[in-house]
């Protein structure tokens, strides 16, 4: 009794006028959304974000204050939106939300654009949602049968010639494929290091260059010995990762001094690379006389103890630089040791592979002040702030909105985003076995 004596007094038409400009406003924010996504792809193509920041979804996270992974979920659409006209439109005119179009733009093609958007007007947020898991599982089902296919397909056949020549033929699988092209080119790379340096000096005209297919033979024949000669054995991961690099000391502690600085079988790399990397590795210091014999070597040691990089980590925790939180990071000496900066946790900053690359390389410059205070500066000197400053905001938001929308021609109201659907059961193996040009018989089983 006392909820009907409640009822009697609500004014339901003062709710629907409320309901209303919620879905008008909503409506709204839409359309503005598309811009800010047509804003958002425009700056990542532009690379508006390189100016130190790992992504435009790290760059986002710090000037706007999005959480990373909606970041990283605004970036994802704004680019998927630019080969999805309809699916942009409908959203730049207020008629699908953006939480319709983040899921769509996770299947759609140009070719299936135009029924997926009909799933968009005609159902909620929840229906579309359905359709997008059930349309994933029917593409995922057809993944896992061309991946079998392609298992079950390779193939590799070598047969001796009467000639004593051997003939190859066959088919892999991607990767075994992938790796297999990439040793091939590394080994036709070497060879051809090798014919450079026994060509020079030679003019005799008899002495062909050998064709593209006979270098790859040559490759092949390389690889096989290569593997004969290690047994196998791909080596120890220290090993097959490690990064060899001879720099002069008068180089180190001064970029512009000429000097040795390259890397080991790979040539030249810049000062400030070598100061990189000198920053946080195992060092061996080795003297040679004036002939450029080596007559001292002294011991390996790291430049940072493993002790002292503990502690930074634990007192870090992640990379410094403004907006970073990588986690996995390289010890930056502020002061760098070969221009007699101390390794002390005082003169040492987290900093992530990236941001490392662009306090050296890219001009970025670091500070620390007397307090223990960290201070970025971009190339141009200007300084980078940890938090960005905040954007003045009108005082009728709302308002400031409907006259924007009304200057891009929009007439926004409350049916503007309203779905078709009458309130029927969602039947989505019907809807997939529709709509996916690839769906079958396993479609009605796809509902998660």
């Amino acid at each position: 009794m006392a909820t009907e004596c409640a009822h009697a007094h609500v004014d339901w038409n003062e709710l629907d006028r409320l309901g209303d400009e919620i879905a008008e406003l909503s409506a709204h924010l839409e359309a503005a959304t598309a811009r800010l996504l047509t804003l958002i792809r425009e700056f990542d193509a532009r690379g508006g974000w390189g100016n130190g920041f790992h992504s435009c979804a790290h760059w986002l996270s710090w000037r706007v204050g999005l959480d990373i992974g909606a970041a990283r979920e605004r970036v994802r659409v704004a680019r998927a939106l630019e080969n999805l006209p309809a699916l942009a439109q409908a959203l730049a005119r207020g008629e699908l939300s953006y939480a319709k179009v983040r899921a769509l733009t996770r299947v759609a093609t140009r070719e299936t654009e135009a029924r997926l958007l009909t799933v968009g007007r005609s159902g909620t947020a929840e229906h579309v949602e359905r359709i997008v898991r059930g349309w994933r599982r029917v593409d995922q089902i057809a993944m896992r049968r061309q991946a079998n296919r392609q298992e079950q397909d390779r193939w590799l056949q070598v047969r001796r010639e009467e000639d004593g020549t051997v003939l190859i033929r066959g088919r892999l699988t991607p990767e075994a494929g992938e790796l297999l092209l990439r040793a091939l080119y590394a080994a036709q790379e070497t060879l051809y290091q090798l014919r450079r340096e026994v060509r020079v000096g030679l003019t005799d005209p008899a002495i062909e260059p050998a064709t593209y297919a006979q270098q790859r033979a040559d490759a092949m024949a390389l690889l096989a010995e290569t593997a004969l000669h290690h047994e196998l054995d791909p080596g120890a991961p220290g090993e097959r990762y490690q990064v060899v690099v001879h720099v002069d000391s008068t180089v180190l502690a001064d970029p512009s001094e000429p000097g040795q600085s390259e890397l080991e079988e790979m040539g030249h790399v810049s000062a400030e690379t070598s100061r990189r990397l000198a920053c946080d590795a195992s060092r061996v210091v080795m003297r040679h006389d004036a002939d450029g014999q080596v007559v001292q070597v002294g011991a390996r040691t790291r430049t940072i103890p493993t002790a002292m990089r503990r502690a930074l980590l634990h007192r870090d925790r992640t990379c410094r630089f403004p907006g970073c939180h990588v986690r996995v990071g390289q010890g930056h000496h502020v002061r760098h040791w070969a221009n007699g900066g101390p390794t002390a946790l005082s003169n040492l900053v987290l900093l992530c592979r990236r941001h490392h690359r662009a306090v050296h390389e890219e001009g970025y410059q670091l500070e620390r002040s007397d307090d223990g205070a960290l201070h970025f500066r971009r190339p141009d000197g200007s300084p980078l702030p940890e938090v960005p400053p905040p954007i003045p905001v009108p005082i009728d938001p709302a308002e400031e909105l409907r006259a924007w929308n009304k200057a891009y021609g929009l007439r926004l109201h409350a049916r503007t985003a309203c779905p078709t659907w009458y309130g029927e059961r969602l039947d989505v193996g019907w809807a997939i076995g529709v709509l996916h040009p690839l769906a079958t018989g396993e479609a009605g089983r796809c509902e998660t």
